[in-house]
């Protein structure tokens, strides 16, 4: 089910994915709270549409304006451990990761997901990209579902 909301104009392309983090100290007073701030804090969106022949509002967070689009949750790749894995099953991450020129390191600690928190598995997407762990954790790559489903 898509959500129709602001996001900035450099953002506002179909297929940008985007965690949405909540309110920022320059929205308090904005005349658009009520269209921006409707998105669930944590949860990572899709823009599926943008909306034609709307006016660019301005906006204290994003200096170029925002526009309206649909956006609708989506999945979030993670890499996991291994044991016990498959779909529909709920997991965690491994934990914090230093190693942030890893090929993993975006899927070890992917942006919206929290480490204390499980989230159910939609799909086993299989082998991370990375040659060995760094940590020697034993990961799958998966993709979680949104958190509204």
């Amino acid at each position: 089910m898509s959500t129709l909301t602001l996001i900035g104009t450099r953002l506002a392309e179909t297929g940008t994915e985007f965690v949405y983090h909540g309110e920022a100290d320059a929205c308090e007073g904005c005349p658009y709270r009520s269209q921006c701030l409707n998105l669930a804090k944590g949860t990572k969106y899709r823009v599926t549409s943008v909306r034609e022949n709307t006016q660019t509002l301005e906006c204290g967070v994003h200096d170029t304006g925002v526009n309206a689009v649909e956006v609708e949750p989506t999945g979030m790749k993670a890499n996991i451990p291994s044991k016990g894995v498959y779909a529909g099953s709920k997991a965690h991450l491994a934990g914090d990761c230093p190693y942030t020129e890893c090929p993993s390191h975006e899927f070890c600690v992917p942006d919206g997901v929290e480490f204390d928190e499980e989230y159910r598995i939609r799909e086993i997407l299989g082998e991370p990209p990375h040659d060995y762990c760094m940590l020697d954790r034993d990961l799958t790559l998966v993709e979680f579902a949104p958190t509204e489903e």
